[in-house]
This record gives C-alpha cells, sequence and structure tokens, in this order.
C-alpha cells in the first residue's frame, strides 16, 4: 500500500477489499468458460445498471432473483477478495463483472467464447461521478478538490488506471463476435433497442411482456426504491458495493 492505494502492476487500487495475492492469481489463474458472461466497464460508466438489466434479461423479467439476491452476489467483481471468492465456489454459467483494464484481466478470457459486454461513457460525466465517489468513501486517498481530481483523472492517477488507456485495451477487442460494445448514452436514450440488442448478442429470446417487464424494472427509479425492498434489507459494505 503506497500513498492511500494498492498498487499492482502500476495501476492503483482501492485499499479496502482488494489485496496484491487475489489481483496476481486473478489474472493468471482464474478460469473464464465459454457459457459465463462477463461485464467490463471502467468504473461509474453504469456498471450496476447494466447487472440490473443482465439479471432480468437471465430471469426473463422475473424481479424475484434482483429482489432477493445482492448484486455483488449475482454478479460478482473477479478482482476483488470477495467476488473472486464467490466466483470460485460457483457452478454453472457465471455472470461476473470487473473494472480491470485489458492488460491485468484474466489470460483464459482470450481464448475463451465466453460473452463480453463492454461499456463506455463519456469521460466527462465519469470524471464528475468518480469525483464525488471517491470523495466519500474509505477505500483510497480521497481529492481535496475536483480541480485535484481533475489531474488525477488525465493523468491516469485513479483506481484503475486511465481512461483513455482502459478505452484503448478493450476497443481491441471490437471485432471479435463474442464482444459487444454499448455505450452509457444509447442505453440511456433509448434503452430498448439497446436491451434488444444485448438479447440478440446473449441469444435470449424475450416476449414483448418479458422485455416490458426488464425496462420497467431497471429504470433508475425503480433500482432506487427496490433497494429498500429487498429482503435483505442491510446497506451494502464499501467492499461488496465498491463503485459502479
Amino acid at each position: 500500500m503506497t500513498d492511500g492505494y494498492l498498487w499492482f502492476e502500476g495501476i492503483r487500487f482501492p485499499v479496502v477489499g482488494f489485496s496484491s495475492e487475489v489481483l496476481k492469481e486473478a489474472g493468471a489463474q482464474f478460469v473464464i468458460k465459454d457459457e459465463d458472461t462477463v461485464l467490463v466497464t471502467y468504473p461509474k460508466s453504469g456498471t450496476h445498471w447494466l447487472v440490473e438489466i443482465l439479471c432480468l434479461i437471465y430471469s426473463h423479467g422475473d424481479t424475484k432473483w434482483i429482489r432477493s439476491v445482492p448484486i455483488w452476489e449475482r454478479s460478482p467483481w473477479i478482482e476483488s477478495d470477495g467476488g473472486y471468492k464467490c466466483l470460485n465456489e460457483s457452478e454453472g454459467p457465471r455472470l461476473m463483472t470487473s473494472h480491470l483494464p485489458f492488460q491485468l484481466f484474466p489470460k483464459s478470457l482470450f481464448t475463451s467464447k465466453a460473452k463480453v459486454i463492454y461499456i463506455m461513457r463519456n469521460p466527462k460525466d465519469v470524471l464528475v461521478s468518480g469525483y464525488y465517489h471517491w470523495s466519500m468513501t474509505q477505500q483510497c486517498k480521497n481529492p481535496e478538490s475536483l480541480e485535484q481530481y481533475f489531474q488525477w483523472f488525465i493523468q491516469g492517477n485513479v483506481p484503475y488506471g486511465s481512461w483513455f488507456e482502459h478505452i484503448r485495451g478493450w476497443m481491441s477487442m471490437r471485432d471479435r463476435e463474442n464482444v459487444l460494445l454499448l455505450s452509457y448514452e444509447e442505453l440511456q436514450k433509448d434503452p430498448r433497442s439497446a436491451i434488444e440488442r444485448i438479447c440478440q448478442f446473449l441469444g435470449k429470446k424475450l416476449s414483448p411482456e418479458e422485455l416490458d417487464s426488464v425496462l420497467k424494472n431497471s429504470s433508475f427509479l425503480t433500482q432506487f426504491l427496490s433497494a429498500f425492498s429487498q429482503t435483505n434489507t442491510r446497506a451494502p459494505t464499501l467492499t461488496e458495493a465498491h463503485g459502479n
């Protein structure tokens, strides 16, 4: 740990819920299977929103799963200590999430047929959202001002490294049949069309009623309200909900 961060291969990570041992083992040994679905994003790019959409697609619009199981168990983070343990104990097709840059991702992904969805967001919005998120957590060094965070962001001195390098790395996968690139903005502007694209990519056929349920229950307002009605009502810890 240095200067309020966990450093691994030149990239900053939060200090809470992460370890060099897991990051190293995940990259070298974690096996991503052909039947898995992997969601990759840079932090604050709409991760949690897309996880909810994917979970609803897989459950054909049924909300039981998203209301009864916390998001960090439905789609664990590969690189976090808890998420890595959870994934290694899971059987069958898995849904998993990661903010890892391209060069640190588990090597097994690049020889698998797993479905990969990468979502991008306007860097100005990522920057502002990231500033407020990291200012309120105890996971890493807090920025003293938006101006300071802007400098950190431009230099790549923020958790998970440079936004620009992250995008460039994952864009190199854009021509692969098992990779779908989406933007936060297109998902926000026309969610129905974006969700239909996701369904087609995943090979999931939903009825009009099921698609309507996915749209309805993945809205921002519905996500916010449902958080208070889940059977597990305690708030997630910083480790469990370490960013989106």
